[in-house]
């Protein structure tokens, strides 16, 4: 999350990503089927096209991911053109991904108690 300072205050920029998301944006990605990193890069970037998504992390990320046993990747190379790397998830991949999305769950819950709680203190908090 990218912090922007401006009139005394530190906020997060409009449309900025969450640190550490795209672990299970890829997972639930791969959970549709099995992809190519600059396919599954498109897809990334179609879910939020004002943040562009730096390719070499999503090949990074890949990698850490398949060296932790959560995706999986082999040459596919039929067809026109140079071989390409196939991501796919693995079962360690799908328990990481239910793992994240309780533990997002619990975060949403937090969330939602912090902004009850801001309302009651400050009414619509400048939204008009």
């Amino acid at each position: 999350m990218i912090i922007k300072k401006g009139e005394g205050c530190c906020s997060p920029e409009p449309g900025s990503r969450i640190r550490g998301f795209i672990q299970p944006w890829i997972l639930l990605l791969l959970s549709e089927k099995p992809s190519h990193g600059y396919e599954l890069l498109e897809r990334l970037h179609s879910g939020s096209p004002e943040t562009p998504m730096d390719t070499a992390l999503l090949y990074r990320t890949l990698r850490q991911m398949e060296a932790d046993g959560m995706v999986r990747s082999g040459w596919e190379t039929g067809g026109n053109g140079p071989a390409r790397r196939l991501y796919e998830m693995t079962g360690e991949g799908v328990g990481c991904l239910h793992a994240w999305t309780m533990n997002l769950r619990r975060t949403r819950e937090r969330l939602d108690e912090f902004i009850a709680v801001y309302e009651e203190r400050f009414g619509d908090g400048g939204r008009s």
